[in-house]
């Protein structure tokens, strides 16, 4: 496997940044192998479900925001019949494929073109309210679950992967901007960077 560079160059520096001893967040590049979307012809979604659980052994439930995550493999819906789905290993994009068939809907692997970020820690939630005009509390965005949203038009697809844990998705022409932004804004609650 080639590991494919970052997009984010000189703006990736490692270590503790901002004004606090203890940083309110963590902010890093998870880097997936397999960053794939499926849409679904109208009345397919529920065989573009399946061919999902039949890929990755997540259940995700038949609405926009639903999503799941275990085992590196992780799935959200970010609009009616349509799915974003994650894997820490490559090879995601022609399993899906072969799950998908024409009747069904399409299959498109954006590995190339979507960087993810991830932010956590304590003041994830308040950092990313910033930028995002989503309720960002457990209540609302339950783990698992998936937005997608903009921000100063950079298209923006958010999972909730743990109870302070966020996996941002943008195009990784964007990725740079987007990750100084989010270290400015994170600089008064302090963050490290790993």
């Amino acid at each position: 496997m080639v590991e494919r560079e970052s997009p984010l160059g000189a703006a990736y520096t490692p270590g503790r940044h901002g004004v606090a001893d203890k940083p309110g967040a963590q902010i890093s590049e998870p880097r997936p192998g397999s960053i794939v979307e499926i849409v679904a012809w109208p009345g397919s979604e529920k065989a573009a479900l399946a061919a999902i659980k039949g890929a990755t052994g997540l259940t995700l439930p038949d609405r926009p925001g639903g999503g799941a995550s275990k085992a590196g493999k992780s799935a959200f819906g970010f609009a009616p019949g349509r799915w974003l789905v994650i894997d820490q290993a490559e090879g995601l994009g022609p399993a899906l494929r072969a799950a998908v068939d024409s009747e069904t809907g399409t299959v498109t692997d954006l590995s190339h073109g979507r960087t993810a970020i991830r932010i956590e820690g304590v003041r994830a939630e308040w950092v990313l309210s910033k930028f995002f005009a989503i309720d960002f509390s457990v209540e609302a965005f339950p783990v698992g679950e998936g937005r997608s949203t903009a921000h100063h038009d950079i298209f923006t697809q958010i999972q909730r992967t743990g109870d302070d844990r966020f996996d941002v998705y943008v195009f990784r022409s964007f990725a740079r901007a987007f990750w100084t932004s989010l270290c400015h804004a994170s600089e008064e609650v302090g963050y490290e960077v790993s």
